[in-house]
């Protein structure tokens, strides 16, 4: 084959021959198998366990703290404490959680969880979010730097900078 061939077309591990993408959208591509993985597994959680991602996520910080308040969820989530309190409000009234009057501070509320909320955490499974940070964490730092340059243009190139997100693999409303 020749190098022009192969520079326009791929071949799969069969040998056989498909035409490749132009760089562009194969970026575009990539995008949209993100966006629709995290999509469908935010869909199977709440359909199968009638939970979101940052519920989940808010649930496994006070897990491992065995207590938190809401300000100390929203620092962990790197979401705003408005944001947490909502997310603990819905949390509150599906029976994941209680909040208790802090002892040594009775303007605090310390959350802690239910036994519901520890029965769900024993089979739910991991998110794509704790796996995919995982997996950079364990990049070379030069690997991962190149990332998340090349992604950070991308928000850039979308014109996208003023969007508020925390760093949470979620397609749902927050």
């Amino acid at each position: 084959m020749d190098g022009d061939y192969l520079m326009n077309n791929r071949v799969t591990e069969h040998g056989e021959a498909h035409e490749q993408l132009p760089d562009e959208f194969l970026v575009l591509q990539s995008l949209r198998q993100i966006i629709r993985y995290i999509d469908v597994h935010s869909r199977e959680l709440d359909s199968d366990y009638h939970i979101t991602g940052p519920q989940l996520l808010c649930l496994r910080i006070v897990q491992s703290s065995g207590s938190s308040t809401a300000t100390q969820i929203a620092q962990e989530a790197y979401l705003s404490n408005s944001t947490v309190v909502g997310i603990l409000d819905r949390l509150d009234k599906g029976g994941y959680i209680l909040r208790e009057r802090d002892i040594q501070d009775r303007r605090k509320w310390n959350v802690i969880l239910s036994d519901k909320a520890n029965s769900l955490l024993e089979i739910v499974p991991t998110s794509p979010h704790d796996g995919l940070l995982r997996a950079l964490k364990s990049l070379p730092e030069n690997e991962l730097n190149a990332i998340a340059k090349s992604i950070s243009k991308i928000v850039e190139l979308l014109g996208a900078e003023s969007v508020d997100a925390a760093p949470i693999l979620e397609t749902v409303a927050i």
